[in-house]
């Protein structure tokens, strides 16, 4: 909880809208079992997510970082959004593509190259021959790194994680926009 609020503190300077309060933002330590073969009741890590506040825990693109015994993993992106983020997020990338190439090649030096599942074919409404075809494919974009477990045993720690945060921040603020713009458009509708 004491490292949560530490995040927060940083992400005040450069990314207010991803202030998590440390109870929301700490995963819990239990498995979701339901539907797994392995019944093991809690997991091995423990993990913070710092969503846009304004946009929802799902859906939006954030910030995130877990500690297991072995590693320490640094996500930032948009992981699992939903069909109406997926389509507005595909949208803006296909009028946005060159700027969003440019900004999220910055933060590659430390959280490796923008990753993320795709389908095979071409989302209904573009054309198969757009040239951000293979952003526009994806499902996911996000940058995933692991360092050093003795990491978490540091001071080192909060500026190696708000050093990450911050360098992917403006991606951030890019995956966000269209979902931003389709919240105020359905807040303002009469219906």
């Amino acid at each position: 909880m004491e490292l949560v609020e530490a995040v927060n503190a940083e992400l005040l300077r450069f990314a207010p809208d991803h202030i998590t309060d440390p109870k929301k933002a700490v995963y819990r330590i239990y498995r979701d079992t339901r539907f797994s073969a392995d019944k093991t009741p809690y997991k091995t890590h423990i993990g913070a997510i710092f969503p846009n506040r304004n946009l929802g825990k799902q859906s939006s693109a954030g910030f995130y970082f877990h500690i297991t015994a072995k590693r320490v993993g640094v996500a930032v992106g948009s992981y699992m959004p939903g069909p109406d983020e997926l389509k507005s997020v595909r949208a803006w990338l296909a009028e946005n593509h060159a700027a969003f190439r440019k900004a999220s090649r910055k933060p590659q030096k430390l959280l490796g190259k923008l990753q993320g599942s795709s389908v095979t074919r071409m989302p209904k409404g573009f054309a198969s021959d757009h040239p951000a075809e293979d952003l526009i494919r994806m499902k996911q974009w996000l940058y995933w790194v692991e360092l050093d477990v003795k990491l978490a045993t540091t001071t080192r720690l909060l500026p190696e994680l708000v050093k990450r945060f911050r360098a992917a921040a403006p991606v951030i603020e890019m995956l966000n926009a269209p979902l931003r713009r389709a919240a105020r458009a359905t807040s303002t509708s009469p219906f």
